[in-house]
C-alpha cells in the first residue's frame, strides 16, 4: 500500500487549540485515503495565515511535510486548495519542490497546471469581491442609503447605557455599529460565515478588538447587530 503524508492549516492558534476546522480537514484526508488505498504515516498541521511571500518560512509544518514526503516519496494530502494557499505564486513554490500535492475535494487527478489555474481562479476572485465591496459601499454612501437595522442598533444601545451599568457592553456594540455596513456586505446573498471573514480579513477591516475577523466571532457580531 502507498504511503501518503497528511497535512492540516488553520489560519490562528486560537483555532488551533480549539480545534476549528482542523477535525474537518482530518476527516476528510483520511476519508480520501481509505478510497484511494494511501496509507497516512506522518500528519502535519499549521496555525498560520497563507498569505505572505515568507508563508512558508513561517508555516513549519508545511516545511516538515515537504521533507517526510521526499523521503518517504509519498503524496501530501490537503483538504481543500485554501489550507495550502490561495496565492498562485505560493503555489508554483511548493510545485518547484518536485513533492506531489493531492487535494482531496479536487481528485487525484488533477495536475499541478490545474492546481495553478484553481489558485489563479481563487485569487482573482478575492479581487473581484474586494472591488464589489468596495463599489458597493461607495455607492451605498453617496445615495444616503441606511444599510442594517442601524435605528434598532441605536436604541439598543441607549438602552444598555440607561441600565446603568454595562458601559463596556454599550461602547461594543457601538465599536460595532461603525462596522455595520462593512459586515453587511460581507453577508451579502447568504454569504457563508468563513467566506465573509476572509473577505472582511482581505480588505484589513478590523475586528472591534483589533483583531482579524472568524466565523464565529462574525456571527456573534452579525447577531448583536440583528442582521441573523
Amino acid at each position: 500500500m502507498q504511503t501518503a503524508i497528511g497535512y492540516t492549516r488553520v489560519s490562528t492558534a486560537e483555532q488551533q487549540r480549539s480545534g476549528l476546522g482542523l477535525e474537518a480537514q482530518r476527516t476528510a484526508i483520511e476519508a480520501f485515503a481509505a478510497t484511494e488505498g494511501l496509507q497516512l504515516v506522518a500528519w502535519y498541521s499549521d496555525a498560520e495565515t497563507g498569505k505572505g511571500s515568507n508563508a512558508l518560512e513561517r508555516r513549519p509544518g508545511l516545511a516538515a511535510a515537504l521533507k517526510a514526503a521526499r523521503a518517504s516519496r509519498a503524496p501530501v494530502l490537503v483538504a481543500k486548495l485554501d489550507r495550502l494557499s490561495r496565492d498562485v505564486h505560493f503555489i508554483s513554490g511548493l510545485m518547484a519542490h518536485r513533492v506531489e500535492f493531492v487535494v482531496t475535494e479536487l481528485g487525484r487527478q488533477v495536475d499541478p497546471f490545474v492546481l495553478h489555474v484553481f489558485a489563479a481562479l481563487a485569487e482573482k476572485e478575492r479581487s473581484l469581491i474586494a472591488q464589489r465591496t468596495r463599489e458597493g459601499l461607495q455607492a451605498a454612501r453617496r445615495n444616503g442609503k441606511p444599510l442594517g437595522m442601524r435605528a434598532k442598533s441605536q436604541v439598543e444601545i441607549a438602552r444598555i447605557s440607561r441600565a446603568g451599568g454595562n458601559a463596556s457592553r454599550a461602547a461594543a456594540l457601538q465599536r460595532l455599529e461603525v462596522l455595520r455596513a462593512e459586515i453587511e456586505l460581507a453577508l451579502k446573498d447568504g454569504r457563508p460565515l468563513r467566506a465573509a471573514a476572509d473577505m472582511l480579513n482581505a480588505r484589513g477591516i478590523e475586528s472591534p478588538r483589533g483583531g482579524r475577523w472568524h466565523g464565529p466571532s462574525l456571527l456573534k457580531a452579525a447577531r448583536r447587530l440583528s442582521l441573523r
